[in-house]
């Protein structure tokens, strides 16, 4: 594994099985990120954004959820070949996640402060003594901007930013080595979302974290992260910088539909561009390419193939018309 990497993805399949039907969430990932980088993971909801996050973190409901395939190296260790005891010992202390929606994320009969101490009680390596511990929940506290007097007070007693403050402040208790950040915004209003983005932001530097933002606002990804990955049916379709993504010429048709559905106040339009049709049915996924149904340059080939990953500097598009390196 290259130093600089601190996960490698590798061919990762996940399904879910009952006894009504087989979903295919995840098919064949591919994915690396250096350390200190944050990646932005963008797609439409149901693109299997969720279940990769939930398979880093080994956290696929039990009996349900199952991988078939692939590797997650972190730091050098496949995380999937590890015992739940192992595991215990990576999740929350070297890898974190904040998960989509801070109303259900604390606990409404426990005082926020105590739900920061727990996290830092399960990894205390540091045999930090009591004192200790409620001085590293004063500094998270105050590191998100909450005051610590209020650490003995109660979810319901907080506004959604003021919640998601306190769900940034467990999942960075330990300081993570990874930050996986699932939809971190999705419940706030505006002004709280920026003021919680640069928060995030200020912190993952200031603790040299790596990060993934899992997001469907193409906004956020921009402003956050180093690189982008384009998920569409569990698959990677489009992969690279920022600077490629947003500033290039090549693109994924769905990469394309996802930057035609955004308004822009440099163009004048009467209105948007939304893609045509409903994403893939993760139940039912279509032959060929994923997105043929709904694509504008749908072939025969694009019906029967499915297209291989086409590299140019580092910039990854799986299309055929990127055949040879060129759009055809």
């Amino acid at each position: 594994m290259d130093e600089k990497q601190i996960l490698e993805i590798e061919n990762l399949s996940v399904e879910y099985r009952t006894d009504e039907m087989l979903v295919r969430a995840v098919n064949g990932v591919n994915l690396r990120l250096k350390r200190g980088e944050t990646l932005g993971l963008v797609g439409e909801t149901g693109a299997g954004k969720t279940t990769l996050a939930l398979t880093l973190m080994r956290l696929l409901p039990r009996g349900i959820g199952f991988v078939t395939g692939g590797s997650v190296k972190f730091d050098g260790a496949n995380l999937l070949s590890l015992r739940e005891g192992d595991m215990l010992a990576y999740r929350g202390k070297l890898l974190s996640m904040i998960f989509q929606d801070p109303m259900t994320s604390l606990n409404p009969v426990i005082p926020v402060g105590k739900q920061v101490a727990e996290v830092l009680e399960l990894h205390n390596e540091a045999h930090r003594t009591k004192e200790q511990i409620e001085e590293r929940v004063d500094e998270m506290f105050r590191l998100v901007g909450i005051p610590p007097e209020r650490k003995g007070e109660f979810p319901h007693q907080f506004s959604g930013g003021m919640k998601q403050r306190v769900v940034i402040a467990i999942a960075l208790a330990c300081e993570p080595r990874l930050l996986i950040a699932d939809e971190p915004t999705t419940a706030l209003d505006v002004t709280i979302q920026a003021q919680v983005l640069a928060m995030m932001t200020e912190l993952k530097e200031k603790l040299d974290t790596s990060m993934i933002m899992i997001t469907h606002d193409l906004g956020i990804v921009a402003e956050t992260c180093d690189q982008v990955a384009v998920m569409y049916a569990g698959e990677i379709v489009e992969n690279g910088s920022v600077e490629a993504i947003f500033e290039g010429e090549r693109h994924h048709p769905y990469t394309e539909g996802l930057f035609g559905s955004i308004p822009r106040l440099d163009i004048e339009t009467e209105r948007l561009r939304p893609i045509a049709g409903a994403i893939a049915d993760p139940s039912d996924l279509p032959s060929g390419c994923r997105f043929h149904p709904r694509c504008p340059h749908c072939t025969q080939r694009c019906k029967a193939e499915a297209p291989a990953e086409h590299v140019v500097n580092g910039h990854m598009i799986r299309c055929h018309l990127y055949e040879g390196g060129a759009k055809a």
